[in-house]
């Protein structure tokens, strides 16, 4: 789990987060339409609002099948979105900058014909200070990465290289798994899943 200033309540089966701080936030994903549960957070704002300030944040769940081979799965920070279709050189140049906790999130398409990442530009991603790697599609070199201090999570492990043609595009609104994402949202990651949310969570 997270590991936040206050506990962090989850129930995934419901379909919500609840994080508990001095106010109570209120985190409801996206497709939730349990009415059980939305009783609950009826019950819960009736029951707390004389003495607490209830705020809600719209959170969404990053729903795909992320592949367990990857060792370092909790990390959190900044998005930086990239989009490319079986070529490595966009995700190789972003590596290179310095990343200041951020999180980069690239959007591959679902391919599963090639890895768009592998060990060197991992290492390059850990020494210029990214928090973490999202792929959506294929990563190689798993020990050398897994030997990285740093997140990477991917949908599984392919050992062909990437094309080198440079095509994809830099900050633009990407969709994995249904959730959309956007340069500057906030990524949270752990061994449950990841989530995306409009605004920093108090972690």
């Amino acid at each position: 789990m997270f590991k936040p200033k206050s506990q962090i309540l989850l129930s995934k089966a419901r379909g919500v987060y609840l994080l508990l701080e001095e106010q109570i936030v209120k985190i409801q994903l996206q497709r939730s339409t349990d009415p059980d549960l939305l009783l609950s957070f009826s019950q819960l704002h009736t029951s707390q609002h004389t003495s607490n300030t209830i705020i809600c944040i719209q959170v969404f769940y990053v729903g795909w099948p992320w592949s367990p081979l990857l060792k370092r799965q909790v990390f959190s920070g900044p998005v930086v979105t990239l989009k490319v279709f079986e070529d490595n050189v966009l995700v190789r140049e972003f590596l290179e900058e310095k990343g200041n906790g951020r999180v980069l999130v690239v959007d591959g398409g679902g391919s599963l014909r090639c890895a768009i990442l592998g060990g060197n530009p991992v290492v390059q991603g850990q020494n210029n200070g990214w928090a973490g790697i999202v792929v959506n599609g294929c990563v190689r070199d798993v020990d050398e990465i897994n030997g990285c201090d740093i997140g990477v999570r991917a949908l599984a492990s392919h050992p062909m290289k990437a094309n080198k043609k440079g095509i994809g595009e830099k900050h633009v609104p990407i969709t994995i798994a249904g959730t959309r994402v956007c340069d500057g949202e906030w990524l949270y990651a752990d061994t449950d899943g990841i989530l995306i949310s409009k605004m920093e969570l108090s972690v």
